[in-house]
């Protein structure tokens, strides 16, 4: 410790710090003042300016409107729209686009069918268009294109009952942001951010440092300004909210201005002032050098306890003297335990949340972390929507809260936590997995029992997934993710609990690189087509095959097709996989002909093409352009999603000479109603009947029906999975036309399947 000799100068040191606090306590004034003007400013010139941006938006909208209205009113034009001229429809859209100067103009059908001028909707978009304006709810907001927001606003079509939607839609897009940017006093920056699983984004992509600032100041009354630290440094953030045609995904125009510009100008000032302070303080040092010894240790003191404090340490100054220093020393306690406690209230809002006092999903990650050796369980609620849309959601806070204890206290005190809306989440200690795996089980079935809450008694069935570090590789987040994907798998299998299994959960991640090699496969052979001979039972000849797609895949290998087809489906990307098959297929049955085999050609068309004319149209023209001999495969649920559009395009299908198959028949819910409705040729017996056909007599009984009821429709049918010679022997008793399994061949390739023709059929074989 620094000891002075003389008591002038402990005078020095005490005037010293005792000028040094005023003037920190005055720069900290003079800061503060000129911070809070700023801020205040700019507080002020954002709500006007969000004014001006709500005012212009509500007459785009209005002007738009009156445009859609205009032309929603037209006769010609409805008259063109009822009876579906689409040149007429192009014609005005295209002219009513220019002159309204929007991207897009188009008219979206009672049906969901959108067509237009300027912008071609995604799927997605239309879906959310269609939703929002048959639910009556809004006529003009937000709508999201491709992950792109536009300004849309639409115009019902009366004729005199509602046949449609005039729509106009505008890209909100940076150059539209710069337009109301210049519209303020000060540099702002202007974006509308749509609301998305991964959080708020804008046009670029997730905005994840503007996604708590955009919920607080939504929630901030009269919708203020609000103060929010960005990547670049603190700002001030207005968000007004905006209409949206997606009710999961609200939409907000921000406006943000960063403090650090603000404050630019008042810097020559602050100079100034530290210059100030810098000479003043150097003037009183120097005329004031003398202070007391014992006033330095109480000071000294309270420097070390501020070092303290600042390192997040525990500090206390112990206060022995009843003048300025002590009461200072007293106030700086105060301070540092008013900070402890404060420092404690936020750590408990950090790692709680608000709705039930329930610890978080960061407090689990911390559990996780510190029980390295433990099982993750966690817990969810089945049908929780419905349970909670029943009750509402203060009594879901009080159920869940009611759940935790129970659970709690089952589990011998181990806290739960909640890990999502619907589901709670723990860390339990077991010797083994069947052992967590059977607590969880228990945990279950006491927390079924009925929950008494305030006017109500709730019944909650719940399930569980537990998972152990040996199940991942990744930190504490792929484990609690791993026990909610292990819930999701004792939901699938009907089981109250179980662990997470990683066969069964495969590799997702490496399933989704497969479709960026799809395209490219196509292109170098890697995908290609294999056949499996249908027999006909009467002319005892192979007459048709069946085309099957196979992929090779340089680095995994083989790779099934119910995978990479399934993922196509999901993607998008099944139109172009199924249009080449169409065209290798139709290729390959002239290769056939050329090689004295004239043969019935089948293929596969997905559901999801059933609702897709112009997928339709294309097919039609390849088969009508090859004169080819084809059937096209289809499942009978490929019609329940939108039944009049595809029984619609397999009429055209039927129409144009292409015979239509009913695939897999009795695999899913088979339907007599589709049946009777879908114009088809032929129906083919899923192969799990087939394959015990001879060991059930049940199953023998469903086929044999099933083939009479085909034959009563005029269908003809075909049996999938033939594998044995006693089964193709009841299917001719039956009356069966035609048999496909690995008794007549197994799918081959074009050289392999030339071979085959070549050689005896089934009854010459079964002969010799």
């Amino acid at each position: 410790m620094l000891r002075f000799r003389t008591l002038r100068t402990r005078m020095t040191v005490l005037y010293a710090g005792l000028f040094g606090i005023a003037l920190i306590l005055v720069a900290t004034a003079v800061f503060t003042a000129i911070t809070g003007s700023a801020r205040g400013l700019v507080r002020d010139e954002l709500t006007a300016s969000g004014a001006v941006y709500g005012q212009l938006w509500e007459s785009r909208s209005a002007q738009l409107h009156q445009g859609a209205s205009v032309l929603a009113q037209d006769f010609g034009f409805r008259e063109a729209v009822a009876t579906e001229d689409e040149p007429t429809v192009r014609s005005a859209l295209d002219n009513l686009r220019a002159r309204q100067q929007v991207d897009g103009a188009l008219i979206l059908g009672v049906d969901g069918y959108a067509t237009g001028a300027g912008l071609t909707l995604d799927e997605a978009a239309t879906d959310t268009l269609w939703q929002g304006l048959n639910a009556g709810g809004i006529e003009a907001g937000v709508l999201t294109v491709d992950g792109q927001p536009y300004q849309a606003v639409a115009a019902p079509i009366m004729a005199p009952v509602l046949i449609g939607w005039v729509v106009f839609v505008e890209r909100l897009d940076q150059a539209q942001m710069r337009k109301l940017e210049t519209l303020s006093a000060i540099p702002l920056t202007a974006s509308v951010l749509t609301s998305s699983n991964a959080g708020w984004r804008d046009m670029a992509g997730p905005t994840s440092a503007l996604d708590g600032a955009i919920d607080q100041a939504l929630t901030t009354p009269r919708g203020r300004p609000i103060e929010a630290r960005l990547d670049e440094g603190e700002a001030m953030v207005l968000a007004k909210p905006l209409p949206s045609f997606d009710a999961d995904a609200p939409a907000v125009l921000t406006l943000s201005y960063p403090m650090a510009r603000a404050l630019r100008p008042y810097a020559p000032m602050f100079w100034a002032l530290g210059a100030i302070a810098l000479a003043g303080f150097g003037l009183l040092l120097g005329g004031t050098w003398f202070l007391s010894r014992g006033l330095t240790r109480p000071i000294t003191d309270l420097d070390q306890a501020v070092h303290r404090l600042q390192a997040g340490e525990h500090a206390e100054v112990t206060v022995s003297s009843p003048d300025e220093i002590g009461r200072l020393a007293q106030s700086f306690n105060a301070m540092a335990g008013d900070i402890r406690d404060r420092e404690a209230r936020l750590t408990h809002m950090a790692l709680h949340e608000q709705e039930t006092g329930l610890p978080n999903r960061l407090w689990l990650e911390q559990q996780v972390a510190v029980h390295t050796d433990g099982f993750v369980v966690v817990l969810g609620i089945d049908r929780f929507p419905i349970v909670r849309n029943a009750i509402g959601y203060d009594a879901m806070g009080q159920l869940l809260s009611a759940l935790a204890t129970r659970i709690t206290e089952t589990a011998g005190g181990v806290k739960v936590a909640r890990v999502s809306a619907g589901v709670v989440g723990m860390v339990l200690t077991a010797a083994d997995a069947a052992e967590a795996l059977a607590l969880a089980e228990r945990l279950c079935a006491v927390a079924d029992r009925p929950v008494k809450l305030i006017g109500a008694t709730v019944d909650a069935t719940l399930r569980a997934g537990v998972a152990s570090a040996v199940d991942v590789t990744g930190g504490v987040d792929s484990l609690i993710d791993r026990a909610a994907i292990a819930l999701d798998q004792a939901r699938d299998g009907h089981r109250k609990a179980a662990r997470f299994d990683a066969t069964a959960y495969g590799d997702p991640v490496g399933n989704l690189s497969l479709i960026s090699d799809l395209m490219g496969a196509l292109e170098s052979d890697q995908v290609w087509m294999a056949y499996q001979p249908k027999f006909d039972l009467r002319a005892n000849a192979i007459t048709g095959v069946e085309g099957l797609m196979r992929w090779n895949h340089p680095r995994r290998g083989f790779v099934s097709p119910d995978l990479f087809i399934t993922m196509a489906e999901e993607t998008g990307q099944i139109r172009e996989l199924t249009e080449w098959g169409l065209r290798r297929a139709i290729a390959d049955q002239k290769t056939l002909a050329a090689a004295g085999h004239a043969l019935t050609m089948s293929v596969n068309i997905s559901g999801r093409l059933l609702t897709d004319e112009s997928f339709a149209d294309h097919a039609l023209a390849e088969v009508a352009r090859a004169g080819a001999d084809m059937i096209f495969e289809i499942t009978e649920t490929a019609v329940i999603d939108n039944p009049a559009m595809a029984l619609g395009i397999v009429d055209r299908f039927s129409a144009a000479g292409i015979r239509v198959s009913i695939d897999d028949y009795g695999s899913g819910l088979s339907s007599l109603s589709y049946l009777k409705q879908i114009r088809a040729d032929e129906l083919k017996i899923d192969k799990a009947f087939i394959l015990t056909l001879d060991e059930s007599a049940r199953d023998a009984l469903l086929v044999k029906s099933t083939i009479d009821l085909a034959h009563s429709l005029g269908l003809k049918v075909t049996a999938e999975g033939v594998e044995t010679a006693t089964a193709l022997a009841l299917l001719r008793g039956m009356g069966c036309d035609t048999a496909q399994g690995y008794f007549i061949a197994r799918a081959l390739p074009m050289a392999g399947l030339i071979e085959r023709l070549g050689q005896p059929a089934v009854e010459e074989v079964k002969a010799a």
